[in-house]
């Protein structure tokens, strides 16, 4: 009889959880609707020109983190910020996907500014600086914790465990934006046009704000000499 009767609670809470998964997808949908019918409202051409194409001015590299979307942060619409998000927004030489994004917006869309989007309380970050293990990512984590090898001396000289996390935050976004200008896709753009700069930001999520790091870079003069790549008529 106790195994009827735990069976019956299996399945009732087995269908518990389903009717709350169709209910959470639904909504997906049904947001999607809402969406569409108030862009409607307020323009009934605004998915024709939506479709049309676009034209964004700015490649936003941020973390796959839920909480910093490009647009809403930016108060931007669709079609004006070209996005690539992954964890602790990284970009490394190997990541082909990060190199295709960045290849297609500067040399096909011609976007004038990329940003490079970090975000305070980063998970990403303060798994880096952990002793963990946490599966595949850790190979992923790696490229953080090189950061933090590069700066250890300042890092180990916090003592507050989230003043350390956010510094980390502000020095993985400088050295991404670093890793950016040493690509060829940047330094051969540079060659031929004066309008794309770098940029480093931090997003707080405690007030919405962005800090500008200040690190905005236009020219391969302040990358050292190995970096500083002939151009492709010299190759």
């Amino acid at each position: 009889m106790d195994s009827i009767i735990n069976n019956d609670k299996q399945a009732k809470m087995a269908h518990h959880i389903q009717k709350n998964q169709r209910r959470s997808y639904e909504e997906l949908l049904q947001g999607n609707r809402d969406w569409v019918q108030s862009e409607l409202d307020q323009d009934p051409n605004y998915f024709t020109k939506l479709a049309a194409g676009q034209n964004p001015d700015v490649l936003w590299i941020g973390c796959s983190d839920s909480r910093v979307p490009a647009n809403q942060i930016t108060n931007t619409r669709p079609g004006q910020v070209f996005v690539h998000r992954n964890i602790a927004n990284v970009c490394v030489h190997s990541d082909m996907n990060m190199l295709s994004v960045l290849d297609y917006a500067v040399n096909v869309l011609k976007v004038k500014h990329v940003i490079v989007a970090g975000h305070y309380g980063c998970g990403g970050i303060t798994a880096a600086l952990s002793n963990r293990q946490f599966g595949l990512i850790d190979n992923w984590l790696r490229h953080i914790k090189d950061v933090y090898r590069l700066h250890s001396v300042e890092l180990d000289s916090i003592e507050d465990q989230t003043q350390k996390v956010n510094r980390l935050v502000e020095l993985n976004v400088m050295e991404q934006v670093y890793n950016l200008c040493k690509t060829t896709i940047v330094q051969n753009a540079w060659r031929k046009r004066e309008d794309l700069e770098i940029h480093g930001w931090v997003i707080n999520l405690n007030t919405g704000l962005v800090k500008d790091l200040d690190v905005t870079a236009n020219s391969g003069e302040e990358l050292g000499e190995v970096f500083n790549l002939d151009s492709e008529e010299n190759i």
